[in-house]
């Protein structure tokens, strides 16, 4: 039973948490009224701690920005249910996280709230389930998420100095 759990958990996680991201697309880069509301309440909210513009159209954390990092997800989700590509997966998962981190947390601590567009919590509700979901994924895909962060740290940040020189030197019988 466990067995059968991790190997469809991270499908139905991958393909429900897409379709989520991919439907709230249609709401964010069309500029949808349910979409002005939400990210012109949390502008102002932002103006009102001096920081003006912050969830505007052309603002760092703005609706087209959200929606691309939700697409991103989606896209490594589903990409990373290829088997090679698993290390994808776990970045699709934490991309997912980062931002349902971000929706739970604006809805609770803002003046947003839990009901934004009389919904009835509906869009907070779909947000909870994901970040568990996204979160719940983080923790199956750990290992490749740290082999992942692993090799971009051998990558990009050098050994030490005169490592290769102090390692032994092969020899060659003759």
């Amino acid at each position: 039973m466990l067995k059968t759990l991790q190997k469809y958990f991270p499908v139905a996680v991958s393909v429900f948490g897409s379709a989520v991201f991919l439907d709230s697309l249609r709401f964010k880069f069309t500029d949808a009224p349910e979409t002005q509301v939400i990210f012109g309440k949390l502008d102002g909210w932002a103006s009102s701690l001096g920081l003006p513009g912050l969830f505007a159209h052309t603002g760092l954390f703005s609706q087209y920005t959200i929606g691309t990092a939700e697409l991103f997800a989606s896209a490594l989700l589903l990409i990373g249910l290829v088997p090679g590509l698993k290390r994808l997966h776990s970045v699709g998962a934490a991309i997912g996280f980062a931002v349902m981190s971000g929706a739970v947390s604006f809805h609770l601590f803002t003046p947003l709230g839990v009901d934004p567009n009389n919904d009835g919590g509906g869009l907070f509700a779909a947000a909870c389930v994901l970040w568990a979901l996204t979160g719940t994924l983080l923790v199956i895909r750990r290992n490749e998420l740290l082999a992942l962060l692993g090799d971009l740290k051998r990558a990009f940040v050098p050994g030490p100095v005169g490592a290769a020189a102090k390692a032994p030197a092969l020899r060659i019988a003759a």
